[in-house]
């Protein structure tokens, strides 16, 4: 959580920015408002256009539906009484009779409904990269009544309702709109609601090719197989460490001479579990670690460190200082501008490669680290912390891709919601990054955000064992682009591609305490306990295999036994061979 001293300087800053917001208004001199505009985007909030800002009590009175030349108009007032009273005036009525009852029910609880955000979150997400991208993208479909791109009257509608004591709701940023009439181009919302559906039908037909590919390869019985999802034998004690990396000046990444790369500390905490193994397991404890996601902290999957450590492996689980739940919490509470640097994409794989030179470190002199064999190293990583582990395994940062993808109009079309961040690590000097690891052996990919940062010519260099997990209804990195075809990019001879049918990118996150936000269940999606079971399970199997030399744990690897642990809601299926021509047919 931000700081006493954070919160006060956030706090100071809104209320000099409400000051200077009351200058931007009619009564105040041109000289005044242009004064007023250069010192609002010096505090990061940007200047928004003088003649949406000067008029704050404006709100909208119409929105004005377009079809090409066609064009209807409804009141916001009648959307309003609707809400309200459930009553129907002449605007609604015209629209109502195409409408089912249960639309239109759901159009009223839309209407009011709301989100607990205050201006300053919602500025300051609205003001990083990728909340001016979505903005251009809700700017092609969303505009004033002047048709210009409504990119600047969404922002100051949103940050004016969220400040509004009804809270941020669809009816409050119509009334804070700052002009008379909102156009809704409905051609445009009908095209992406058509590239929605493709990609829906699309991953679907590639849902159910996977299903049936995983049914053929089920053919060899299991026999006296074991619970893979149930706690093991052993206990573990854990213990965190606080790692300070003095030489993070990009110098070892970069190949450049030290003395010419300005130095600043990398300071971050690790869980470490340690199992407590006596006289029946003399040999050397294999070493797991885990890279949290965007967002996320060392809680996140602290299911899947203790559950490991129960089956006799060491666990370690760092957090990522510019990527964590404690970034996002910074963003929303002004103390950031941004939800990662782009050098995060550089910085993660190298925590975890100064992770494994500190626990060698200690190995020479601590007893209880003596044991580890950190010369063969396993990694779990989810969506960034995807990324994370295959840049440890050997895939490059693809530039080349980069620029194929991050510009304009690909980037402003696209609905894969992962490339607002992956397109960041394009401001990167483009350069060959040093980020594998040797020690790292075998590799776990869990909703990995890779497609334009890595692309196939990187991932096609991966060696090592890898396994990539995802889910069909992961909204943000779908499937399709970010797990399934880059699965079939992968040259290594031990590949695995897990698919979690109706699993979202939050399937198998456990809740933190620090979490910035509580997702509701339809965004979780269903029986999570249960993809956490299955992660749990998957896991073990595959570091046993290729981690621990445990060649009695390969059977796991099958899709025989996937279909075993399979259960409804959220069914499993588990390949070791997929082409594009498959997923193209």
């Amino acid at each position: 959580m931000p700081t006493p001293k954070q919160f006060q300087k956030s706090s100071s800053r809104l209320t000099l920015w409400h000051t200077l917001w009351h200058f931007m208004n009619d009564r105040a001199s041109h000289s005044i408002r242009q004064t007023a505009g250069r010192m609002l985007k010096r505090l990061g909030w940007g200047l928004l256009p003088v003649a949406l800002i000067a008029r704050p009590a404006l709100s909208a009175e119409r929105l004005y539906l377009s079809y090409g030349l066609l064009e209807r108009s409804i009141s916001v007032s009648a959307l309003e009484t609707y809400a309200e009273t459930g009553e129907l005036d002449e605007d609604l009525l015209v629209y109502a009779q195409y409408a089912k009852d249960k639309d239109l029910q759901a159009l009223r609880r839309a209407l009011v409904t709301r989100a607990d955000l205050t201006p300053i979150a919602v500025s300051q997400f609205l003001y990083t990269p990728q909340g001016e991208i979505l903005l251009r993208r809700l700017g092609q479909v969303i505009q004033p009544e002047s048709r210009d791109p409504g990119f600047f009257a969404i922002r100051a509608a949103l940050i004016l309702a969220s400040g509004d004591p009804q809270g941020l709701t669809p009816l409050n940023i119509f009334r804070r709109f700052p002009t008379r009439g909102i156009r809704i181009d409905l051609q445009r919302s009908l095209q992406i609601a058509g590239d929605l559906e493709r990609i829906v039908t699309q991953t679907n037909r590639a849902t159910t090719t996977i299903a049936q590919l995983a049914a053929q390869e089920a053919t060899t019985p299991l026999q006296g197989i074991s619970d893979l999802g149930a706690r093991g034998p052993y206990t573990w004690q854990k213990e965190t460490l606080r790692l300070v990396d003095r030489r993070r000046g990009f110098d070892t990444a970069l190949g450049r001479d030290p003395l010419r790369v300005t130095q600043r500390d990398r300071v971050f905490p690790v869980d470490v579990y340690l199992p407590q193994i006596r006289g029946d397991r003399q040999g050397q404890i294999p070493v797991i670690v885990i890279s949290h996601g965007l967002g996320s902290d060392r809680e996140t999957f602290r299911y899947l460190a203790e559950h490991l450590a129960s089956h006799g492996f060491a666990v370690a689980v760092p957090e990522h200082p510019g990527s964590s739940a404690k970034q996002t919490q910074a963003l929303l509470a002004g103390v950031v501008n941004d939800v990662a640097e782009p050098s995060e994409f550089v910085d993660r794989p190298l925590d975890i490669k100064y992770l494994l030179d500190e626990l060698t470190r200690r190995a020479s002199s601590d007893p209880q680290y003596k044991r580890l064999n950190l010369q063969q190293v396993g990694v779990f990583g989810q969506s960034f912390g995807g990324y994370t582990v295959f840049a440890l395994a050997g895939a490059p940062i693809n530039f080349e891709q980069l620029q194929k993808d991050c510009g304009a109009p690909a980037l402003d079309d696209t609905l894969n919601v992962s490339l607002l961040l992956q397109c960041r690590a394009i401001a990167l000097p483009q350069i060959n990054y040093n980020l594998s690891d040797p020690r790292v052996k075998a590799i776990i990919a869990m909703n990995p955000v890779n497609s334009s940062i890595l692309g196939q010519a990187g991932l096609s260099q991966i060696k090592i064992p890898t396994m990539i997990i995802g889910g069909n209804a992961d909204t943000v990195a779908p499937a399709i682009p970010e797990q399934i075809l880059p699965f079939t990019w992968l040259q290594t001879a031990n590949r695995y591609l897990v698919l979690l049918d109706r699993g979202t990118h939050f399937s198998a996150l456990a809740d933190s305490k620090n979490d910035a936000f509580v997702l509701p269940p339809e965004v979780v999606g269903p029986t999570p306990a249960v993809a956490r079971r299955y992660t749990n399970a998957l896991s073990l199997a595959f570091f046993q295999t290729y981690i621990a030399n445990q060649p009695s744990y390969r059977p796991y690897l099958s899709a025989t036994y996937a279909s075993i642990l399979s259960q409804e809601p959220l069914r499993l299926s588990l390949i070791r061979s997929l082409s594009a021509d498959q997923i193209a047919k």
